[in-house]
């Protein structure tokens, strides 16, 4: 039964048998329909929803291909006067109160209030630099994004809306934050401090405001936590070259001497990898570029400096990290990253059982699943990720449907065996890649829409790039992929970052977040439902994938996501039916067979207006569009 864990009831059976009519085309009208889904829905309020790497990050060579690139041209070839067009019609269709049937489906959903203790949610990435500035400085601060919790959340205050702008919030449940410590570059991956905040984001009561209005809200907040190495700028590094400098040639340094020495690695003969100490003979081991020495993480002395610093954090109330760069730990070592992250792991764990760590394993998914045996709660997915990954490919068509769930199906096996109790971590895209708007020539939005379904619609902790869901866009050097948060068309507005000082001057395809939250049919609101379904169905991220293999193949494909038959009494979460149709054409499924031919429509996520058709067993769903069924009491 949903929400033992939870504490809720099962959907009554009222509310089944009026989304049946609704896919079915009742007679009823569209606004009585909603109606009597808001009575049957424990009469909750729903959402308001139309209410208003850093440089030298390893990062793989094939990043930004020449097709991206060509995407991204394409863009600038198409008009404007279509996306204003259709704006216009679908914002003069909510006043006549027609909604879509993904409306009006999603607002007899009920999501449910996440434990504090479950780690498996739906989180923001965010950069804080070009996120929302407080101050008029044009930089993100800490305040600015504790101002738009509400946003991001969605569950902060009565309505379920940021109440500084009237928008209806995303659903999302944690926040992973890119670096906030004290650095010398935009990025912050090379930190000076790791026990302090930097003064362009605020202060650290800043830092304690943002984190007790998040915990207020039921979002958990991770810190990005760079370990690898230091900025050259860090004191420890600093004592260590000053001490070198003066060390006469021919003797050896020592660690009683000057201990912050054996925090890096030094040797006095050139190698790659390595950079000359400025007025030095020494050479200093910096595996990403000068400006970012490698720490020694086998020296105790360092190992008890990262327990020191994740106790700092983690005895502030911080939910957990998200580790940066793990395969680099030891250069070509994986065994040896593995037994420092099952240390990390431990250390932390210990100071706080609940923490949840996950892990840049920037590598194919055969040898980041090995690094599940550290015990780590999650490693990014990289294999479903990207330009090149399989959620584009399959939204291109350049694999067949059935490739997405059988993947899907393969990946739980291989992280199972390496931990039963891994949580994957999917993503679309990140800081360091090319966002996606680029990927598809021609997109006018649906492909953009599809792939976001098919991150969320995963198991695990799902992650969210900031702006992903609006479709920005961003390619080329680093610092165009992390442009400031399209919140208004008016780069002056109140809260507008100017974003990274290197960033190139482009404009976006898809329109801000302000005319989006007025379009049924946009982006925004598209992720929303899609975060809305996810938050409702908790088997969608806490279970297992069973492929059903008569509706699955090139065009379509079909499976349940259920619960495993030993999951405690306590996560038997409903299972869903979730069948996709990933082709430009109209498909037909029969689910005769399948458990779910009786089933209830749930929800839908669609790309247009057309409606997903139920007919006896058979589904038609329409381009690009997803059903999700519930069987039938």
């Amino acid at each position: 039964m949903i929400g033992k864990r939870f504490g809720i009831e099962n959907r009554k059976a009222a509310e089944r048998s009026m989304r049946r009519k609704i896919c079915k085309g009742s007679a009823l009208t569209a606004l009585m329909a909603v109606s009597i889904m808001l009575l049957c829905a424990c009469g909750k309020k729903t959402d308001q929803a139309l209410v208003g790497a850093a440089p030298g990050e390893a990062a793989p060579a094939a990043e930004i291909s020449s097709e991206s690139a060509a995407a991204e041209v394409t863009e600038e070839q198409e008009t404007e006067a279509e996306e204003q067009g259709a704006s216009e019609e679908n914002a003069a269709k909510v006043q006549e109160g027609k909604l879509t049937q993904m409306e009006e489906l999603s607002a007899a959903l009920t999501p449910l209030s996440i434990p504090e203790d479950d780690p498996l949610r739906t989180t923001y990435e965010v950069f804080v630099y070009s996120f929302y500035d407080s101050d008029g400085n044009g930089i993100g601060d800490l305040n600015g994004l504790r101002q738009k919790l509400d946003y991001i959340g969605g569950a902060g205050s009565e309505t379920g809306a940021d109440p500084g702008s009237g928008i209806a919030g995303l659903g999302c449940s944690e926040i992973w934050m890119m670096p906030v410590f004290p650095s010398p570059t935009y990025h912050k991956y090379d930190v000076t401090d790791y026990m302090a905040i930097d003064p362009q984001y605020g202060t650290m009561e800043d830092f304690d405001a943002l984190l007790a209005e998040c915990h207020a809200r039921g979002i958990r907040l991770i810190l990005d936590l760079a370990i690898n190495h230091t900025s050259t700028e860090h004191p420890w590094f600093q004592e260590a070259a000053a001490y070198l400098r003066e060390l006469p040639d021919g003797q050896e340094p020592s660690f009683e001497d000057c201990s912050y020495v054996s925090y890096y690695n030094f040797q006095r003969e050139p190698a790659a990898g390595y950079a000359q100490l400025k007025d030095s003979v020494w050479y200093y081991e910096c595996r990403f570029w000068e400006g970012m020495p490698d720490l020694n993480l086998d020296q105790e002395a360092v190992r008890e400096e990262i327990r020191k610093i994740a106790a700092f954090w983690l005895e502030k109330g911080v939910d957990g990290f998200r580790l940066d760069a793990v395969t680099s730990y030891y250069t070509d070592m994986h065994e040896q990253n593995v037994e420092f992250l099952r240390w990390f792991n431990t250390a932390v764990k210990e100071i706080s059982p609940d923490a949840y760590l996950v892990g840049e394993a920037w590598e194919n998914q055969n040898i980041y699943a090995r690094y599940y045996e550290s015990g780590m709660d999650s490693l990014f997915d990289f294999a479903f990720a990207g330009q090149d990954g399989l959620i584009a490919n399959v939204v291109r068509g350049s694999r067949p449907a059935s490739a997405y769930a059988e993947a899907l199906v393969r990946e739980e096996e291989l992280f199972g065996t390496a931990n039963p109790e891994y949580i994957n971590a999917p993503f679309y895209t990140n800081h360091d890649m090319a966002r996606s708007t680029g990927y598809y020539a021609y997109d006018d939005g649906s492909r953009t829409k599809l792939a976001g379904a098919l991150n969320l619609l995963m198991p695990g902790n799902a992650f969210l790039y900031y702006g992903e869901e609006l479709g920005m866009k961003g390619s080329g050097k680093d610092e165009n992929k992390r442009a400031p948060m399209q919140w208004t068309g008016n780069a002056e507005a109140e809260g507008m970052c100017r974003g990274p000082e290197a960033m190139d001057s482009f404009s976006m395809k898809f329109p801000p977040l302000e005319e989006q939250a007025e379009d049924p049919l946009s982006i925004y609101n598209y992720f929303r439902t899609a975060i809305r379904i996810r938050n409702s169905f908790p088997a969608i991220s806490h279970g297992r994938t069973r492929i059903l293999g008569q509706i699955t193949g090139k065009e379509t494909c079909g499976f349940v996501r259920e619960m495993p038959e030993d999951s405690p009494s306590e996560l038997s979460y409903e299972p869903v039916c979730i069948v996709m149709n990933l082709s430009e054409t109209d498909q037909t499924a029969d689910l005769a067979g399948t458990g779910y031919e009786s089933g209830t429509l749930a929800a839908v996520l669609t790309v247009s207006e057309a409606p997903v058709q139920v007919n006896d067993s058979s589904v038609t769903l329409p381009p690009f569009s997803i059903a999700i069924f519930t069987a039938e009491e």
